[in-house]
């Protein structure tokens, strides 16, 4: 059947965010970063917020957890848009292409706070380009979670066998796959722009 719903992710596809532009000012190496998020402010921390839980709390908890590290772990949220780099230029035009084929629905599946994700919106205009999208902080989970991307399949009445989805963990594009989504791992913008025309989408 022939593609007709592009869904992407936003963190690394479309915007530049990386939580060691903070950090590269508070530690003095990369080594002592990794440490700091391979221990203290982990992957699996932020992405319990991402599906809805306060950011405050978070913080409080963590600090009462390590209270060593109570300044570094502030910084993580208070400083969260520092982390902010700006939007992936290339990417952000393939959706402009994208968007002119009246025959293709766009949207957006994140893992995204719903206290940060205003931010965005308020900072990106190409977010507003989407026929829709869901925020995981809204819905109360996230990817890879199959219920996550069965609520887009669900609210925006997509055939997940039309449907490409775009993502930089290939976690998440394992996931969709297992929904019967076409999954595409982002490396970077001409790779998507060849891997998007040999299915004849641009």
């Amino acid at each position: 059947m022939a593609i007709n719903t592009i869904i992407f992710d936003l963190g690394g596809v479309l915007i530049d965010w990386n939580p060691r532009y903070v950090y590269r000012s508070i530690f003095k190496t990369e080594v002592e970063i990794d440490w700091f998020f391979e221990n203290i402010c982990t992957h699996d921390w932020n992405e319990n917020q991402d599906a809805g839980y306060p950011l405050s709390q978070a913080t409080e908890d963590l600090v009462k957890k390590h209270p060593e590290w109570e300044k570094p772990i502030r910084d993580f949220y208070g400083r969260w848009e520092e982390m902010l780099g700006g939007p992936i230029y290339e990417t952000v035009e393939i959706l402009r292409e994208l968007k002119q084929n009246p025959g293709l629905k766009t949207y957006a599946l994140t893992n995204w706070s719903a206290e940060t994700f205003p931010v965005a919106l308020e900072r990106y205009d190409f977010l507003h380009w989407f026929d829709g999208r869901l925020v995981s902080g809204e819905e109360k989970t996230r990817k890879p979670f199959p219920d996550f991307y069965q609520k887009l399949i669900d609210k925006f009445s997509i055939n997940p066998l039309q449907a490409v989805f775009i993502d930089d963990n290939l976690r998440n594009v394992k996931s969709a796959e297992e929904l019967g989504i076409k999954g595409i791992h982002f490396l970077n913008p001409g790779q998507l722009k060849e891997e998007l025309g040999k299915i004849n989408l641009l």
